[in-house]
């Protein structure tokens, strides 16, 4: 039973812990600050019960502060490189230096809220982005979850969160996008041309036809381009592998997604693609035409590179790539003369990111089954559809035929084309009429 005490005007209550000292004696905690006797015990019983069942808490365990256990929790994360980076971020900028001085067993639920509702309004100041927002409430609801279940230094995590249907309805605010229009994206690309030469002409074409992730275009290498993959790539060790690709894929050219380029620990570094999707991108025969002219105009490893002939990472890309392709920039003189860019007004404000979701517009549009379009797009299907469901060679030419068909329809208006920046070996426009019949050389429908 637990024991009561009286120390001035305020009550104390003791409890078993459940707990041995070195001399055999029983450990005791304590809590005091009551009003009455009643209040008291019933605190000292609960606590006796959760020693009884297993699930009683040490008062040494919950008082340990944020500051220690922030980074504790941290260390025995397994976390991607850029995962890393962000909740270190987060950790030292805006949960450490609100929480820090707080024990993790203190923290209430109402002063969660009042810290959720601060940063929000943060949002709404644009201090910080709504997104950032969601990032930060991410990594502290994990750490206080994880302070419940796996960590046992507190009983319920003071993270409430919203149960579906409660409360007053709020529609999810979603981007308001256009859908993917050929004209636009011209205008983008002549933009481009003109911010970063032919470099730039095929990156926003490239973009808009494989629905490649930024960072994964950054990691885009030689040796995993179209007119180099598969015979030229590294990691592939399994002949059978092997020629089972270069069965496949001398008929209808495709680059590989193998990386993207990230900072880890401050040094430029190739990690695997978003949620591990490697992927094979199958090419309409115009773009591996780009790619081959764009490859022979330079001898570097990195498929596209910046102004100065290095990898994009690096580079101020929103600012000095994709602001002046979107918004257009005023004519400059001396050395970096050139002339006016008009703007895009479609993708005013717009992220590049949209040319991927532009791409998932155009493979519903066209009706490939949905096992293409997202193993295109790096997804991975779930349940029995996922199970069941394989990306035939048909499928992934039926793709890359629309998406030629896509390009020649607008082409045939006669629209403004670059020049290609290096005499070529032989005439690709050869080339295109053998890689759309490659189709019938595989007997699909």
């Amino acid at each position: 039973m637990p024991y009561i005490e009286w120390r001035g005007d305020k009550c104390r209550v003791k409890w078993w812990a459940g707990e041995y000292l070195p001399n055999g004696r029983k450990k005791y905690e304590a809590k005091s600050g009551f009003e009455d006797e009643d209040a008291a015990r019933n605190y000292g019983l609960d606590r006796e019960y959760e020693v009884r069942h297993g699930t009683a808490i040490k008062q040494s365990d919950s008082r340990t502060l944020m500051s220690a256990y922030c980074w504790d929790w941290f260390d025995a994360q397994d976390l991607r490189p850029s995962s890393t980076q962000t909740y270190k971020s987060i950790i030292n900028t805006r949960i450490v230096p609100y929480w820090g001085g707080r024990a993790v067993g203190d923290i209430t639920a109402f002063q969660y809220e009042a810290w959720k509702k601060a940063l929000r309004a943060a949002a709404e100041r644009g201090e910080i982005s709504a997104s950032y927002v969601k990032e930060i409430l991410m990594v502290f609801g994990a750490m206080m979850d994880d302070s419940v279940t796996r960590y046992q230094l507190r009983t319920t995590s003071p993270v409430v969160r919203d149960k579906p249907g409660r409360g007053r309805y709020k529609k999810k605010v979603r981007e308001k996008k256009r859908p993917q229009e050929m004209a636009t994206l011209h205008r983008l690309a002549a933009n481009a041309y003109q911010v970063w030469g032919y470099t730039g002409w095929t990156y926003i074409w490239t973009a808009a036809f494989t629905g490649m992730r930024p960072k994964e275009m950054w990691g885009l290498q030689r040796c995993f381009t179209s007119p180099n993959w598969p015979a030229s790539d590294p990691l592939d060790s399994d002949d059978n592998k092997r020629e089972s690709d270069l069965d496949r894929y001398t008929r209808m050219p495709a680059l590989r997604v193998q990386y993207q380029h990230q900072w880890v620990e401050g040094e430029r570094t190739l990690v695997d693609p978003k949620y591990d999707s490697w992927r094979t991108l199958v090419v309409p025969p115009f773009l591996h035409e780009m790619h081959e002219a764009l490859l022979a105009s330079h001898d570097s490893q990195w498929m596209f590179l910046s102004h100065s002939g290095g990898p994009l990472l690096g580079t101020d890309f929103e600012k000095a790539y994709w602001r002046p392709i979107r918004d257009g920039s005023p004519a400059r003189k001396g050395r970096y003369a050139r002339a006016k860019i008009p703007s895009v007004p479609e993708m005013a404000k717009k992220r590049i990111y949209l040319l991927r979701h532009g791409h998932k517009e155009w493979l519903d549009e066209d009706g490939h089954p949905r096992v293409a379009a997202e193993a295109r797009m790096g997804h991975e299907l779930g349940g029995v559809e996922g199970v069941y469901a394989n990306v035939t060679p048909g499928m992934e030419l039926r793709i890359a035929e629309t998406l030629q068909e896509r390009w020649e329809k607008f082409m045939g208006q006669d629209v403004w084309l670059p020049p290609v920046p290096t005499p070529l070996p032989v005439d690709l426009s050869l080339r295109v009429p053998a890689q759309v019949s490659a189709r019938a050389s595989l007997d699909v429908d």
